[in-house]
């Protein structure tokens, strides 16, 4: 029988699964040239070819994906025999993975990460914060956080925020130079600066609710407008400077707004009319034992929701 270390069976199952070296390296610390050795020895090891290799891409063979196929669920049960060791530990150890929609980077991971890894030395902790919807399970991230509408059913939520407030806005010179619109309707009449979603590549809509229900209203009967612009952009930071810069309007997440409407750069436009979005949700796979890094950094948001606020 082929004696063969377990972290060259996990290297191998990373590059079938990412069916990319440079990611899989990526994710196991180690450079490129470094893991395609590893994965030649290995097949010559076995004495049968693993991977299919072109100079654009990685796939495994059928042998490879067999292996895969019996090799994956092991893996797994000795993680999980793994976290059932760090148990034992005094305090949570290991990494953590997160893929995070860039507004829960900003208000929920941000003001609270220093003092987290701060209670926890010995959790690492990698944050990939981006708008695309990611397969968790397949990327091998612990969890990710997302409004709740964007989160599959088959996974375990735990909620970290508020409903989250959209608010539409303009600068005072584009304002001065086209009009106040009055009703959402009238946007239809001006040049609106528009959000291509990076998880389906579609735009992101206009809705609306009812005049004095926008405020309140998560849930009930809403209405689009359909709006048009010449700028569209996937990167909501970009937008606030183009609406700050007299581009246009803006319709994007009130958290990013507030200290340039407070200064008068921004004015908010259809207050009553802006109906919430879901708040945000930290999701994870339904598993039969919970990573420690991942039930501390759990732990640790619940505990940060439930403290007071600083006085301002």
């Amino acid at each position: 029988m082929t004696n063969l270390p377990i972290d060259e069976m996990a290297a191998f199952a990373l590059v079938a699964e990412h069916k990319s070296f440079a990611k899989a390296a990526v994710a196991l610390g180690v450079s490129r040239s470094a893991l395609s050795h590893t994965m030649r020895a290995l097949e010559e090891r076995l004495g049968v070819r693993l991977l299919n290799r072109t100079t654009r891409s990685v796939a495994p063979t059928d042998a490879g994906e067999r292996l895969l196929a019996r090799l994956r669920p092991a893996l797994d049960e000795i993680g999980a025999a793994v976290e059932e060791i760090n148990t034992y530990r005094d305090s949570p150890a290991g990494s953590l993975r997160l893929t995070v929609l860039p507004l829960a980077t900003r208000t929920v991971v941000a003001p609270m990460l220093a003092r987290f890894m701060a209670a926890y030395p010995q959790i690492r902790v990698e944050i990939s914060s981006d708008g695309a919807l990611r397969d968790i399970v397949r990327d091998r991230f612990d969890a990710g956080i997302r409004p709740g509408e964007r989160v599959e059913r088959d996974m375990v939520v735990v909620p970290v925020s508020g409903p989250i407030r959209l608010a539409v806005v303009a600068s005072p010179e584009y304002l001065a130079r086209k009009g106040t619109p009055r009703t959402p309707r009238d946007l239809q009449e001006h040049d609106c600066i528009r959000l291509r979603l990076p998880s389906s590549g579609g735009l992101f809509p206009w809705r609306f609710a009812s005049a004095r229900r926008g405020q309140d209203a998560t849930g009930g009967e809403t209405f689009e407008v359909a709006v048009d612009g010449r700028l569209i952009a996937n990167d909501t930071d970009l937008i606030i400077r183009a609406a700050l810069d007299g581009a246009g309007i803006a319709y994007v997440a009130g958290e990013n707004l507030d200290a340039a409407i407070a200064e008068g750069r921004l004015v908010r436009l259809l207050a009553d009319w802006t109906p919430p979005l879901s708040g945000l949700y930290l999701y994870y796979p339904s598993r039969r034992q919970v990573p420690r890094p991942l039930r501390a950094f759990i732990d640790f948001l619940k505990a940060e929701r439930r403290a007071p606020s600083p006085a301002r």
